[in-house]
């Protein structure tokens, strides 16, 4: 089973995407800038990154990078919200998303 990502997870990996590959410590700085995270904070979410697969840390300098792509991430989260809310069933989606269209 794919586990989802994380709100917190995204943001590491929205820099990662937008970026490239990023010291861990500018990783750090720009999650500060753009979250108010404690330093602490931002560790602990790019370690728990790390630990789902979602991003590598190597080198001296600890240079992160995405293992996923943004458009892996958008099918692995599109998946869990089927399986999760419509019970497998992309048809079911898309009618619910034709619903919406007649409602506005």
């Amino acid at each position: 089973m794919k586990k989802m990502i994380f709100e917190s997870e995204l943001k590491v990996l929205e820099i990662l995407w937008n970026q490239g590959n990023t010291t861990a410590k500018d990783l750090v700085s720009n999650l500060r800038v753009s979250t108010a995270w404690q330093k602490a904070t931002s560790y602990t979410v790019i370690n728990k990154c790390v630990s789902k697969g979602l991003i590598k840390r190597c080198g001296h300098n600890f240079t992160c990078h995405a293992l996923i792509t943004r458009e892996e991430a958008q099918k692995q989260e599109l998946e869990i919200l089927i399986d999760k809310m419509f019970d497998g069933s992309s048809d079911l989606l898309k009618a619910s998303l034709s619903l919406l269209g007649k409602t506005s």
